[in-house]
């Protein structure tokens, strides 16, 4: 945060700097001016502005890079030391009442949205899937598929909220929940599950969609906390 001391700012600053920013034509970064600029432009102090400033940070209105600058907007969670922060106080059980809040929502759209390449490259995913020779390796098909289905959207802030999810996923601690076999049975659960899913999306159906992405990731929490249940136990 933009660290002041002493009194409050003008109330009639604040708005002065909403209404310079409001018009003002800035980088398509948003990089605010530098202080010095900024405070000539306004004609007040640097330590005027500073307070100002912060009040607009405080609201979330502006973030501030140290090295790089002021933003206008929320500061943006896009780096690894945020991901890391966020699975550190996160855990498997929060993760997937997440991915149960966002990922059906995402089938809906998709199933309103996407396109033949996208409902070919699912299908792709379920095949590789099911041939799949390892845990690792159907991990990943299946991770590719559920991040198709979020691209199917066309939404990039969407598909941008799902990628952030899915790196906290990746990060947080799950532990040891592949034993044996080395691979998905043949009857796996989620292979039909995911054929419901595509095969919903692909016909268009936005509710039988959200139904059968939310079926899915309800057996996988309960799957979840059943091997959590015997490891604790063992």
């Amino acid at each position: 945060m933009l660290a002041t001391n002493g009194p409050a700012p003008e109330p009639g600053l604040v708005t002065q700097l909403r209404g310079y920013l409001a018009q003002a034509k800035l980088p398509d970064d948003g990089r605010l001016p530098p202080e010095r600029e900024l405070a000539a432009a306004l004609g007040v102090s640097r330590a005027e502005l500073r307070k100002a400033l912060e009040v607009l940070e405080s609201e979330g209105q502006l973030w501030r890079h140290v090295g790089k600058g002021t933003f206008i907007g929320g500061r943006p969670l896009d780096t690894f030391a945020d991901i890391s922060a966020l699975a550190r106080r996160s855990n498997p059980a929060e993760v997937m009442r997440a991915r149960l809040a966002m990922e059906p929502e995402l089938a809906r759209t998709a199933a309103f949205m996407a396109t033949p390449a996208d409902i070919s490259e699912m299908r792709l995913c379920l095949a590789r899937s099911r041939q799949a020779d390892t845990w690792r390796q159907y991990e990943g098909w299946d991770t590719r598929l559920h991040r198709t289905i979020a691209e199917a959207t066309h939404n990039s802030l969407l598909l941008g909220l799902f990628d952030t999810l899915n790196a906290v996923r990746r990060a947080v601690t799950w532990g040891r929940l592949r034993a044996i076999p080395v691979r998905p049975a043949p009857d796996h659960h989620s292979f039909e599950e995911h054929e419901r899913i595509v095969d919903a999306i692909e016909v268009r159906d936005m509710i039988g969609a959200a139904a059968a992405m939310r079926a899915h990731l309800q057996t996988v929490e309960r799957k979840l906390l059943e091997k959590q249940q015997q490891l604790s136990e063992g």
